[in-house]
């Protein structure tokens, strides 16, 4: 069964669709070649025809009025007088034919009424002239210079050139017609070795073609075919797979580049969840496991205990509590990485702050907590996000400050941007672990801040409360010395 054209390969369709418009080309540039070097030929045929009857019609007929006087030549031979009106054409037909016949071309002399009145024919190696076309010897009769046509003849093409008799140059007296016939043989085998050679040539042209466009489809199709192979692997589960096409910067490496980076993202998109289910796995085994541990003591007797019972049910209390706040802060953050709508609308920062703070003295405890109060300013944002990550960052801060501590907060605004911070004095955040503090279950000191009931999932939660809004977070920090978190919002709506 024949494939169609959709089945076959690209590099095959690209290459028979260049190859054929190739062949379509050379076979128009061919035809116009071959038809302009005929018409060329026939034309050439017919002037030199002209161009050798002429003197013999003007020694003939019109010796009176020949061309001024050339530098002097053997004298010609006697012409007879010029014909009258009671002259008969059939007086010098014979030797006009016989003078305008040669070895290629012969010569018939028509009078009016289309009679052969002289035939130029004496040999026989001479062609025989075809019979005269009464539909092209009428034109000539009628005056008209330039009439020729292609007959055939003792079995080949023959040009036929008809030439009208006048009585004198100017004379609008038609007295006959002469008709010269040449045999197009020379001209046929011309354009036949034409034919040859161009047929050759388009062969040629076409395998030339054919072997080039293969070879142009497949070097520039190769990148695709890479493409595939990489395609397939990273389908088998190497997401490591690349096309690599640094060097091309056209469509093709372009398209490349684009593939490798998305392969890329979704390389890095696929180790972060992988980071992020073992590490929410390992989150929630470690408070299970105190769980377990807890309920195993309660079944080995220490249920007659109260103090133990006591004891144990605070810590079994305070882990369930951190599970339920570790699979809230999941589920937080899985519906804001989902692109979840946030519900903005205009919050006024100077009333939100002065609510926010009586809230963070309570979360702060006996620490300090200072507002330094910004401009009167109106943002458009989601106060509810907003609230939970200022509450977030608080959170952090009394984490991380010894209880005589302070933790600062406020806001200010520039011309495109609303900066709001929180800073402490507590113990900073190393070098190392700036880059990372904003990535999921990401601690400094794993242990101290498990002790201390962070989830690591608090300032992940903020980051991307704060791009939901369009913004974006920084910190500031050095060991020792505290740290100071700035959320950065697009001025939207403003105020004084």
């Amino acid at each position: 069964m024949m494939k169609s054209w959709n089945d076959l390969s690209l590099r095959l369709r690209l290459t028979l669709l260049y190859v054929g418009l190739l062949a379509l080309l050379l076979c128009v540039l061919s035809g116009a070649l071959y038809w302009d070097t005929h018409r060329f030929l026939l034309n050439s045929t017919a002037t030199r025809l002209r161009a050798q009857a002429k003197p013999v019609i003007e020694r003939w007929l019109y010796s009176d009025t020949s061309s001024p006087p050339h530098p002097p030549a053997p004298p010609p031979p006697p012409a007879p007088p010029l014909p009258s009106q009671s002259t008969d054409l059939s007086n010098i037909a014979g030797r006009l034919a016989r003078d305008l016949t040669s070895r290629d071309t012969v010569a018939l002399i028509l009078d009016r009424d289309g009679q052969v009145i002289a035939n130029g024919k004496r040999l026989p190696e001479e062609p025989s002239p075809p019979t005269p076309d009464r539909r092209y010897y009428s034109r000539a009769l009628a005056g008209e210079n330039e009439v020729n046509y292609i007959t055939w003849a003792d079995g080949q093409r023959t040009l036929v050139l008809l030439i009208p008799l006048r009585r004198a140059p100017a004379s609008p007296e038609v007295l006959g017609v002469i008709q010269l016939s040449t045999p197009l043989s020379p001209i046929d085998q011309i354009l036949l070795w034409q034919q040859v050679l161009l047929g050759t040539g388009i062969c040629l042209a076409l395998f030339v073609g054919t072997i080039g466009g293969l070879w142009l489809t497949a070097s520039a199709l190769k990148p695709l075919n890479r493409m595939v192979v990489t395609c397939r692997r990273i389908a088998a589960g190497d997401l490591s797979q690349r096309v690599n096409l640094p060097h091309r910067q056209d469509e093709i490496g372009q398209l490349a580049n684009a593939f490798d980076n998305m392969v890329s993202r979704i390389e890095a998109s696929f180790e972060s969840q992988h980071r992020f289910v073992a590490n929410a796995a390992h989150e929630l085994r470690t408070p299970l496991t105190a769980l377990q541990g807890s309920l195993e003591v309660l079944l080995r007797g220490s249920q007659d205990d109260p103090a133990a019972v006591a004891r144990l049910s605070q810590g079994m209390y305070r882990e369930v509590a951190r599970l339920a706040r570790l699979c809230e802060q999941l589920l937080d953050l899985t519906r804001i990485d989902a692109s979840a709508p946030i519900h903005k609308r205009s919050v006024d920062l100077r009333v939100f702050f002065n609510e926010f703070i009586q809230q963070a003295r309570l979360l702060a405890q006996e620490r300090t907590v200072t507002l330094e109060e910004g401009p009167v300013i109106t943002i458009l944002a989601d106060p509810d996000a907003l609230k939970e990550a200022l509450f977030n960052l608080v959170d952090n801060a009394v984490q991380h400050t010894e209880q005589s501590g302070a933790i600062v907060m406020g806001w200010g605004a520039s011309t495109k941007a609303v900066k709001i911070w929180i800073a402490d004095d507590g113990e900073g955040i190393a070098p190392n672990d700036l880059p990372h503090i904003f990535e999921p279950f990401y601690r400094g000191d794993s242990s101290r801040s498990r002790r201390r009931g962070g989830t690591g999932l608090g300032l992940a939660l903020v980051r991307s409360l704060v791009e939901a809004h369009g913004g974006h977070i920084a910190v500031e920090s050095q060991v020792g010395q505290g740290a100071r978190f700035t959320i950065t919002l697009p001025m939207v709506l403003e105020g004084t």
